[in-house]
């Protein structure tokens, strides 16, 4: 478990800033007009190492340490920001900010900031990894390494990385509003390269979240993080080619979800439908898919990689369901999309860093368990293809999207059968949602390792899905 900041008084080393300061900074980036500022406060250590050919080929430690300014004046945004807290570069910023605002309307700025209370930790961490030795970590390495390279006599290379960040942030607005948080993050992963006959194929694995060192001993070990990605490499070297043209499809559960994530997810986040670049802009109440699907978006799973207590704004997240039994209920919200659009937020503001002001983003995604056994799904196919992980697509502005499958299989006669690589999954976003004939009772998360890509900005997220089957997708080959 991690103490959260006080709000009332930074934590973060460098220049201190009290509240006063940030107030100053406030009416600076006001003094030309606009609706909303707010101060956004960040320091953050990183260490990274990286295992290959048997050293330790990398490490290295950063720290950053900064503040953002962002003045909302309608549909418009002025941001600016600075890692040099002087007094002079910060004025300097806020009144860069406040450029995009030109009215005589000024607003006015509460005597005293409220403090946003934290209702639970998402962190699960008690032996927070910033504070641990070097060689705890680099043992954790050396471990999925070993695993790895001697999974098999056809592993012939294996890399493995180990990240690790903690984050501190403080955040002021001109409603009040004064928030802060403390993030850990770690994430362990082995890439294994198998040849055989002239073949090379590799596997990937990996674990972590907002957890601690602890993690890897009582969760997800070292050994079969490498085990993982060795086990893949070599299904690989026996996999045949993909079946080409239109089948059923069956998703296995947890790793499948980047699908839903990528497909569904990103249409629902409220920037894209206040601007109707979403084809769901106007289908909120409407039913879109299968009454077998229903999507949820929860950034208060504890432990989890795309979870926190609170969002990037100071507003606490909330399990958001998206998509009940096919029908949208609801998109993910950021402060200013829910004020143009005139609803509530959900603590979905999300950004980078302090040098990028927040957008809508996705914290954990996932479709909901339903009714069906695993194995009652698989029975239910004389013949079709098993997807068992993604490792990632493209989803074009239409709905059309195209995704890579890293691992297959045949299914025949309701059971999986061989292993199948390369393989594309092609379709429609609406389509497949409306093809969802069966959703497995076996809900799962994949490797707690992804990030998401949006405008130049990368978060940590995570998705999940049970076993879920498709009437029929298009199935080929990359070639």
């Amino acid at each position: 478990m991690i103490t959260r900041t006080r709000p009332a008084r930074t934590e973060l080393p460098g220049r201190p800033l009290s509240t006063a300061d940030l107030k100053q900074l406030l009416s600076l980036a006001l003094s030309r007009g606009g609706d909303f500022a707010d101060v956004f406060l960040e320091y953050r250590t990183s260490l990274s190492i990286l295992m290959e050919e048997d050293i330790i080929k990398e490490s290295s430690e950063s720290v950053s340490l900064g503040l953002g300014i962002r003045v909302i004046s309608k549909d418009r945004t002025g941001y600016a920001y600075s890692n040099d807290l002087s007094e002079e570069k910060l004025k300097s910023a806020a009144l860069s900010a406040a450029a995009v605002a030109n009215s005589p309307a000024r607003v006015s700025l509460p005597s005293r900031f409220r403090p946003q209370p934290i209702s639970g930790q998402v962190a699960r961490a008690r032996l927070i990894a910033t504070w641990r030795p070097l060689r705890e970590k680099m043992v954790l390495v050396e471990r999925a390494y070993r695993s790895a390279l001697n999974y098999a006599p056809v592993i012939k290379k294996v890399q493995v990385a180990y990240g690790e960040s903690l984050q501190k942030v403080w955040m002021v607005n001109s409603e009040g509003l004064s928030a802060g948080d403390t993030r850990p993050m770690v994430k362990l992963v082995a890439m294994a390269l198998a040849e055989k006959n002239g073949r090379r194929e590799s596997g990937f694995a990996g674990g972590g979240g907002r957890v601690g060192l602890e993690y890897f001993a009582r969760e997800l070990t070292p050994e079969t993080i490498g085990q993982e990605a060795a086990r893949e490499a070599c299904l690989l070297l026996e996999a045949v080619e993909p079946p080409a043209g239109e089948m059923p499809v069956v998703l296995a559960p947890g790793h499948s979800g980047v699908l839903i994530h990528e497909a569904v997810g990103h249409l629902l986040e409220a920037d894209f439908v206040r601007k109707k670049t979403s084809i769901l802009w106007n289908k909120l109440g409407k039913k879109v898919g299968s009454e077998q699907l229903t999507i949820y978006d929860d950034p208060t799973i504890p432990g989890f990689r795309g979870s926190y207590n609170l969002d990037d704004e100071g507003h606490p997240p909330q399990k958001t369901l998206l998509v009940e039994k096919g029908v949208v209920r609801g998109f993910l919200q950021d402060g200013l999309s829910a004020r143009l659009m005139k609803h509530q937020p959900t603590g979905h503001g999300r950004r980078q860093d302090f040098s990028n002001w927040p957008l809508p983003r996705m914290g954990n995604t996932y479709i909901d368990r339903g009714e069906y056994a695993p194995q009652e799904i698989l029975r239910s196919l004389k013949k079709g293809f098993y997807v068992s992980r993604l490792s990632g697509g493209q989803v074009e502005d239409s709905g059309q999207f195209t995704f890579s499958v890293t691992l297959g299989f045949m299914i025949e006669n309701g059971r999986i059968g061989r292993p199948v690589k390369q393989a594309t999954l092609i379709g429609t976003n609406l389509d497949i949602l409306q093809k969802v004939e069966m959703v497995g009772s076996d809900l799962e998360f994949g490797w707690q390792t992804g990030t998401c890509s949006k405008e130049g900005q990368d978060v940590p997220v995570s998705d999940g899905c049970p076993t879920i089957k498709i009437a029929r997708m298009t199935v080929g080959g990359i070639r």
